[in-house]
């Protein structure tokens, strides 16, 4: 079964890749400065339609957008968007499913932070897919200003364009960072 997956994966990427090739002509008489973008754009949303980039902050966004157009056009490498903003009732409602799962709110900070502290409510936090989209991103993101986070989520990167954050080993060990600062 996973060597399905893997062969339709590698079926997708290429037909992304075929099909921003064709639509390259029209992106350039669309926009002669961003055919590349454009046509990236166009493939990408194809390949992954249940993307929604609204909600991130501006520079997030443009970020991503030129961190995904280059790994794509300069490696061949798709990069999709799983998660972006989220507003503050779909992550207390993600944080509470899964401090029921785990049984106690400080285990399930290790995957899910409340409202009040998470980077996707704030518009600037992605998690990207598949695996090695994010690690060409964990490989060339600084570039963009986006930067991988915690240890434990390959798929989940932040915008932070003034600042290296410190990498964590899990979303809920920010709160012993700023306790034992």
């Amino acid at each position: 079964m996973t060597e399905l997956i893997r062969s339709r994966a590698a079926a997708y990427a290429v037909a992304a890749r075929l099909l921003a090739v064709l639509l390259l002509p029209v992106a350039f008489v669309r926009s002669p400065h961003h055919a590349r973008r454009l046509a990236c754009q166009w493939a990408l949303a194809l390949r992954y339609p249940a993307e929604d980039l609204a909600g991130l902050t501006a520079a997030a966004r443009e970020a991503f957008v030129a961190a995904r157009t280059d790994a794509f056009w300069r490696d061949g490498q798709l990069i999709g968007l799983t998660s972006g903003h989220r507003d503050a009732a779909q992550q207390h409602a993600m944080f509470t499913a899964e401090v029921r799962r785990t049984g106690s709110a400080w285990a399930a900070r290790r995957l899910v932070l409340p409202p009040e502290e998470s980077a996707h409510v704030g518009g600037f936090a992605l998690d990207v897919r598949p695996t090695e989209g994010a690690a060409w991103l964990e490989r060339h993101g600084a570039a963009y200003h986006l930067h991988r986070r915690y240890d434990n989520e390959w798929w989940h990167f932040e915008y932070h364009a003034d600042t290296l954050p410190l990498r964590l080993p899990h979303p809920g060990a920010a709160v012993l960072v700023r306790t034992a600062g």
